[in-house]
């Protein structure tokens, strides 16, 4: 059914505030799967609040998380004709690793694909620590399935890029646990969608599927680890477009090429479930090397 607009805009999304501490940053790794190494002491940093605490620059989009929004009767949306399309972040700073952390997110865009067909809207959401600093900014596309021909704008949303028609550089294969949107959910995002077999069977999938934003996590892993040799901390932007669930207990693997362009995939489906992704790594300066 299309989006009541008036509703849409008229709605006041959460504007959120976290006391954040190291538990959050270990619960956090955990729930993408860092840790399962017991002898990776590179690991053992993200997820262990005496050895670090050290942040997976991904756990941005977690922060200060204004939870499933978009499920509140007032939002004038349907639930369940609810996925991430694409998601982007730029890190501008330090990210705190405790104190308060709060979050402000507007919609910037609403596009109109037509009767029958769906709705995106681009939300653009603002982080800033205990001081006002802004350390952060996440940009969402949300694909509203046959919430269009409500008479907005026609057009598209960001960019799509993609993937080099070329063997990747380098390939990184991660396991997820079938208990892997479970975990993650505890983050803030409570979707049903990721935990609920009826609700899942509605919305169209045989069972609950992974969180997106757990896969985009599962990747800034492996670009990390790849890329950065674990030091998060030169991670500086990220942008990605999903293109295909993951369902918990499957392997992902990231494929990456120089000059940071990547891809994820199921290998054991042979299917896409990211695409068009690009990463820039940052260079450390002369403090961080010592």
């Amino acid at each position: 059914m299309p989006i009541d607009i008036d509703k849409l805009l008229r709605f006041s999304i959460p504007e959120v505030r976290q006391v954040l501490d190291p538990k959050d940053i270990a619960l956090y790794a955990l729930s993408i799967g860092l840790g399962r190494d017991p002898l990776d002491e590179e690991q053992l940093r993200f997820v262990d609040p005496l050895k670090g605490p050290a942040v997976m620059p991904s756990m941005v989009l977690v922060m200060a998380h204004p939870g499933f929004w978009l499920a509140h009767p007032d939002s004038g949306v349907d639930p369940k004709a609810v996925l991430h399309a694409a998601q982007a972040f730029e890190i501008f700073g330090q990210i705190p690793q405790s104190g308060h952390v709060s979050s402000r997110t507007r919609i910037v865009d609403i596009v109109d694909k037509g009767e029958g067909k769906a709705a995106l809207i681009d939300t653009e959401t603002e982080l800033r620590d205990e001081f006002d600093r802004l350390f952060a900014r996440l940009d969402r596309t949300t694909f509203i399935r046959g919430g269009g021909g409500f008479g907005g704008r026609q057009g598209k949303i960001g960019v799509r890029q993609a993937s080099p028609d070329r063997p990747a550089d380098i390939v990184v294969d991660i396991e997820t646990g079938a208990e892997q949107a479970l975990l993650y959910r505890l983050s803030g995002d409570l979707n049903p969608i990721h935990s609920d077999p009826t609700v899942a069977a509605e919305a169209g999938f045989g069972r609950p599927i992974l969180h997106g934003l757990c896969t985009m996590g599962i990747v800034t892993h492996a670009l990390v680890k790849s890329l950065a040799d674990y030091r998060g901390e030169r991670l500086e932007a990220m942008q990605l477009r999903f293109s295909g669930p993951v369902f918990p207990g499957e392997l992902i693997r990231t494929e990456i090429w120089g000059g940071g362009s990547f891809r994820a995939t199921v290998p054991g489906r042979g299917v896409a479930v990211v695409e068009g992704g690009r990463a820039r790594i940052g260079k450390l300066n002369s403090d961080e090397r010592l």
